[in-house]
């Protein structure tokens, strides 16, 4: 599943063969642009698993692993539809017009209130723990098409070589 999802971007910014389009849950067709900015930086540790039926189980997003605090930025412009706690926990939610939102989950704290416009690249939250019970702090990030949960690999641009590749610092 990540494979896949990390090939679709590179072949389609390879092979520059214009607009694609993604199946996604439910029938639903999103194009596979890969306009939007990552919100963070890090290895998918779980991929998009979409229910076989709207409250079925599944996984409605991916999981990217960083840091405990990291800043979490919008992918895209957009308007804050939603931002504080569920169930004790913190999530916010960027309507970003033609029925795409994007939600960010499971944060350590949030910057934006319901209504503010935020650019792309703008800081709207910090990174918490992730799903409770997760080992390894992570930024879950959800996308929905006209309320539909959908793979969020659709719209995220590719990665550079840059982010791939970490080099340990030098002694000194």
């Amino acid at each position: 599943m990540v494979f896949r999802a990390l090939a679709l971007p590179l072949v389609a910014a390879l092979i520059g063969s214009g607009p694609v389009s993604v199946p996604v849950a439910h029938g639903h067709m999103i194009p596979a642009s890969g306009t939007w900015a990552w919100p963070v930086h890090g290895p998918v540790i779980r991929g998009f698993d979409p229910p076989d039926t709207p409250f079925g189980a599944g996984h409605r997003g991916i999981d990217v692993a960083v840091p405990l605090g990291t800043p979490v930025t919008a992918p895209a412009p957009g308007t804050v539809s939603f931002a504080g706690p569920v169930g004790g926990h913190l999530f916010v939610t960027i309507d970003h017009g033609g029925g795409l939102e994007s939600t960010y989950s499971w944060l350590g704290t949030v910057l934006v209130r319901r209504g503010d416009a935020v650019a792309a690249g703008a800081i709207v939250a910090s990174t918490g723990n992730g799903h409770p019970g997760s080992s390894v702090p992570h930024l879950h990030l959800g996308v929905r098409l006209d309320d539909v949960y959908v793979d969020p690999f659709g719209v995220l641009g590719p990665l550079g070589v840059q982010e791939l590749i970490r080099l340990a610092p030098l002694a000194a």
